[in-house]
């Protein structure tokens, strides 16, 4: 059964959002804990730029201090955490603007995770297997980031959803921080990626696992978690419904969806981070050709699905020469149809305009059709083979701006000129065995998740 006859179950305005408190849950001092850095441009997140400068520059960096994860994870879930091995609280997984000034939605992702090799195989480990993504508001301003509250995501019955694997047929198999212990797997756990904070008030998030697009209430409870057809998530303790293209069944490990944004009039738009491995990992990987989707929360369908082509990735990275490292992590609504997309590597990123059409695109066409051959991710010519691929044009090369850090995977657009950029700091683990001393506590990379302004000689918003 096509996506678009599937009929939306949750349609309700929902409560205001529940706002944990951090200064219940946490000491004052960590609370109030973060430290600004100022730029030599500007001492104001979002402040105005010098006057000689002609291109875009960074106005200040705002960075957040060392939370300790178990003081944040128990202060929502009491218990849920007893021993965070030193890792800290990382929440650059995305960012959305909060309806005040110099206040944003952030996200953080599964929990803090890594790679150990063993026997020649990589094992991927989750340090604080506890730990249960979150929903964390904000505030940036003067010298202070500071942490406001905090909206757990739960299961229907108010368990914490953990950041843990679902499916052992399709995700990687969890162990413990040192690679020696296998974990369970959870039908619950999300991996969250983007963000979006509806007019209602409820939130939406993606996940990377299935991949899926999960609704939120205003407390954070699952509402339900959308997933490609065929899927078949068994055990779920909330509602799972099969409405994304089956097609997307074929997302690379850790490579599904990272990038969602709301539109003016309320529909999503979802990107996947990187080309679908159709017809095999060869084809993806080498691939430029991405899928971007539309869905629309009050038909509970994907409405569709547009092809989009990725730069190579050495020209949005010149120290980059595997196609496979260039993903799309963020989406900013710029019109009632235009977003901008962030293209980018673990080093630089860039952002591009795009306007999406009104009709379905590609969905449930031929290209998304597994058997179809040569599939969508290997046909270089789209153009030529009758497709309309959406055409992009560049806003900004962070690349090219000091002062802006690497793996940028959150984007807010602050009044008309000036992006919010977040950074992820994956807790500040590094892959391999090393990440951890003798005493199984985290060598710390030393860096820290910031929120980064930088204003464009132009207006973005017109």
């Amino acid at each position: 059964m096509s996506p678009r006859n599937r009929a939306h179950a949750h349609r309700s305005r929902l409560p205001r959002p529940l706002r944990v408190a951090l200064t219940v849950a946490l000491p004052l001092a960590l609370v109030g804990g973060v430290a600004f850095t100022a730029t030599a441009t500007d001492d104001r997140p979002g402040g105005e730029a010098p006057k000689q400068a002609r291109g875009p520059v960074v106005t200040g960096s705002a960075v957040l201090d060392e939370i300790p994860l178990a003081d944040f994870s128990n202060g929502l879930f009491p218990g849920s955490v007893d021993n965070d091995r030193g890792v800290h609280l990382g929440v650059g997984s995305d960012l959305y603007p909060a309806d005040r000034p110099g206040e944003f939605w952030a996200l953080t992702d599964r929990g803090p995770n890594g790679l150990i090799t063993v026997d020649g195989k990589k094992r991927r480990t989750f340090a604080v297997p506890g730990f249960s993504p979150a929903i964390v508001r904000v505030k940036a301003d003067g010298a202070r980031l500071r942490v406001l509250d905090a909206v757990p995501i739960t299961t229907r019955s108010g368990k914490p959803v953990t950041g843990l694997p679902n499916q052992l047929s399709r995700d990687e198999a969890p162990f413990t921080y040192d690679a020696r212990t296998a974990l369970e797997t959870n039908p619950n756990g999300l991996d969250a990626e983007g963000l979006a904070r509806a007019a209602d008030g409820t939130f939406w998030v993606v996940d990377e696992y299935s991949p899926s697009l999960v609704h939120l209430s205003a407390r954070g409870k699952v509402l339900t978690r959308y997933v490609p057809e065929g899927l078949k998530l068994q055990g779920a303790d909330y509602p799972v419904v099969e409405a994304l293209p089956s097609i997307l069944l074929n997302r690379k490990q850790n490579r599904g969806f990272e990038a969602l944004t709301v539109l003016p009039g309320g529909d999503l738009v979802i990107a996947v981070q990187s080309p679908l491995l159709v017809p095999d990992k060869a084809a993806g990987e080498a691939s430029r050709n991405l899928r971007l989707l539309r869905f629309s929360p009050e038909e509970g369908e994907v409405t569709g699905e547009y092809a989009y082509q990725v730069d190579p990735v050495n020209v949005v990275d010149p120290q980059e020469a595997d196609q496979s490292e260039l993903k799309v992590s963020a989406l900013v609504p710029v019109g009632a149809n235009t977003v901008l997309v962030q293209e980018r590597t673990d080093r630089t990123a860039r952002l591009h305009r795009v306007t999406l059409p009104s009709d379905e695109g590609i969905l449930d066409s031929r290209w998304d059709e597994v058997a179809t051959s040569p599939s969508y991710e290997q046909t270089a010519d789209l153009a030529g083979a009758g497709v309309d691929v959406l055409a992009k044009s560049l806003v900004v090369d962070l690349g090219k701006v000091p002062g802006v850090p690497g793996k940028v995977e959150g984007a807010a657009l602050v009044g008309r000129d000036t992006l919010a950029l977040i950074n992820d700091n994956d807790f500040g683990m590094t892959d391999g065995p090393e990440a951890f001393d003798e005493n199984g506590r985290l060598r710390d990379s030393g860096l820290n998740t910031k929120i980064t302004h930088v204003k464009l000689p132009t207006a973005i918003r017109r």
